[in-house]
C-alpha cells in the first residue's frame, strides 16, 4: 500500500456520502344551468400529469360529499351512494350528481358527464337557484370534458362555475389546465397564479408556473409580463374561508406526504454539505471544528457509520481515546465489517494502553484485508508494547 493509500485508511476523513373532492362552495353570485355542447372530443390534451388528472394529484377531479357505507340492493349491486345528501338538490337531482360522481371515480367520463349535464338541466327547470350546488356541476362536467380532451368546453363550464362561485380553486385549476393544452399561456399563467393565491400548496400549479414562465420568455422576451392579462387579487375573506375549510383525508396524506419530501431533503442537503465541510477542515488539521460538524452531521442522520468513523478520527488526533473507541464502536454495530473502524478503535485501545485488544483488532483488519500493511505495523509496535507491559508487570509482581 502506497503512503498516500495508509494515509486515506488510518488519518483521512472519508469522501461525502450524498445522501377529488367536490368543488369548493365559497359565497357568490347565483346562476342557472345550461346543456353542454356535444362535439366531437378533440386529442390533445394540457402537458403533464396535471392534464391526465384535470385537477391536482391531491383531490379527485369530479367530487361529490363524501360517499355513506355502502350496502348492496336485491340485485347485488351496491346503489345506496345515490341517495347521499347532496348540498340544496332535491333527490332526483342528488341522485343524478352521485352518480356522475360514481361514474367518474370509475373512469367513465361520457357517462358521467350525461348525469351531470341532465342534473344541471334539471335545475334550470325546477327553477333551483343554489349557486354552489350548480357551480359543483359545471366544475364536475368541465372535468369529463377534460378528461375527453375537449378543452373548449372544459373553459366554457369552468366559466360559468366561477361566475357562480368565483375564486373557487378547482374550475380556476382545470381552467388553467385547458388553456395550457390550447397554447393559451398568458391566460394559463394567470390562473395558475391565482389558484396560488388561494392554495400555496398547489404543487401541480407552482409546477406550472415555472414551466409557462419559460415558455413566456422564450415567446415574448424579457418584457413578458407586460403582455400578461391582469392577474385577478383574491380577497383575504375568500383565503381565509379556504385556509379554513376541512379537508379530505386524502388531501391532508398528500400534503403530509410532501411536506415529509421536502423535509427529507432539506435534511440530505444539510448532512452532506456538513459533512463536506468536516473533511475540509480534517485536511486541514482543524480537528476541534471537525469533530463539531461532524456531530451536527450524527444529530441530523444518527445512523451514518462513516461519520462515526471519520469523527474517531478528530477524538484521536486530540487524544480523547474513549470517546474514539465508542466512535468505533457504534461504526461497527451499524456495520461489522468496518475495516476502518476495526483499525481505528485499535488506536484508540493503544491510547489507552489496552494492547491486547489493540493487537485483537488489528488482527481482524488484516483477516479482513491482508493488503493492509499499516495494519501489519501497528501490529508489531502493539505487540512489542504488549510484550514489554507484560515484562514490566512481571517485574513489579
Amino acid at each position: 500500500m502506497s503512503q498516500k493509500s495508509k494515509q486515506d485508511f488510518g488519518r483521512t476523513a472519508e469522501g461525502s456520502a450524498a445522501m377529488g373532492n367536490a368543488q369548493e362552495k365559497p359565497s357568490g353570485s347565483s346562476g342557472g344551468g345550461g346543456t353542454p355542447r356535444r362535439d366531437k372530443p378533440r386529442t390533445h390534451g394540457a402537458p403533464g400529469k396535471e392534464v391526465a388528472n384535470g385537477a391536482p394529484r391531491e383531490n379527485s377531479p369530479a367530487g361529490g360529499e363524501e360517499e355513506p357505507q355502502q350496502q348492496p340492493d336485491s340485485s347485488g349491486v351496491d346503489r345506496s351512494y345515490l341517495d347521499a345528501p347532496a348540498g340544496a338538490l332535491p333527490p332526483p337531482l342528488a341522485r343524478l350528481k352521485n352518480e356522475g360522481n360514481y361514474l367518474f371515480k370509475n373512469g367513465q367520463f361520457g357517462d358521467a358527464l350525461e348525469k351531470y349535464s341532465q342534473a344541471i338541466d334539471g335545475c334550470s327547470e325546477a327553477g333551483i337557484d343554489s349557486p354552489e350546488d350548480l357551480s359543483i356541476l359545471y366544475s364536475n362536467r368541465a372535468a369529463c370534458h377534460l378528461k375527453d380532451g375537449n378543452s373548449g368546453d372544459c373553459i366554457q363550464d369552468c366559466n360559468k362555475a366561477l361566475e357562480l362561485q368565483p375564486f373557487s380553486l378547482k374550475p380556476l385549476l382545470r381552467r388553467a389546465i385547458a388553456h395550457e393544452s390550447l397554447e393559451r399561456y398568458r391566460k394559463a399563467y394567470v390562473d395558475y397564479k391565482t389558484v396560488l393565491q388561494i392554495d400555496t400548496g398547489v404543487q401541480a400549479a407552482h409546477d406550472s408556473v415555472h414551466r409557462i414562465t419559460k415558455v413566456l420568455i422564450e415567446q415574448d422576451g424579457p418584457e413578458w409580463r407586460e403582455k400578461l392579462p391582469e392577474i385577478p387579487v383574491v380577497p383575504l375573506a375568500i383565503q381565509q374561508q379556504h385556509r379554513e375549510k376541512p379537508v379530505s383525508v386524502e388531501v391532508a396524506q398528500a400534503r403530509a406526504a410532501r411536506a415529509a419530501q421536502e423535509e427529507a431533503r432539506r435534511k440530505e442537503a444539510r448532512f452532506t454539505l456538513l459533512k463536506h465541510e468536516g473533511n475540509s477542515l480534517v485536511k486541514k488539521g482543524l480537528f476541534q471544528e471537525a469533530l463539531e460538524k461532524y456531530t451536527e452531521c450524527l444529530s441530523v442522520k444518527p445512523d451514518e457509520c462513516a461519520v462515526y468513523t471519520n469523527r474517531a478520527i478528530c477524538f484521536l488526533k486530540l487524544s480523547r481515546y474513549e470517546e474514539a473507541k465508542r466512535d468505533c464502536d457504534s461504526a461497527l454495530q451499524l456495520d461489522p465489517a468496518n475495516k476502518k473502524a476495526f483499525y481505528r478503535r485499535a488506536l484508540a485501545f493503544k491510547g489507552l494502553q489496552d494492547y491486547l485488544s489493540a493487537s485483537s483488532d488489528l488482527q481482524e483488519v488484516l483477516q479482513l484485508d491482508p493488503k493492509v500493511h499499516e495494519a501489519e505495523q501497528e501490529l508489531e509496535e502493539v505487540t512489542s508494547l504488549l510484550r514489554q507491559s507484560l515484562m514490566n508487570r512481571a517485574a513489579h509482581t
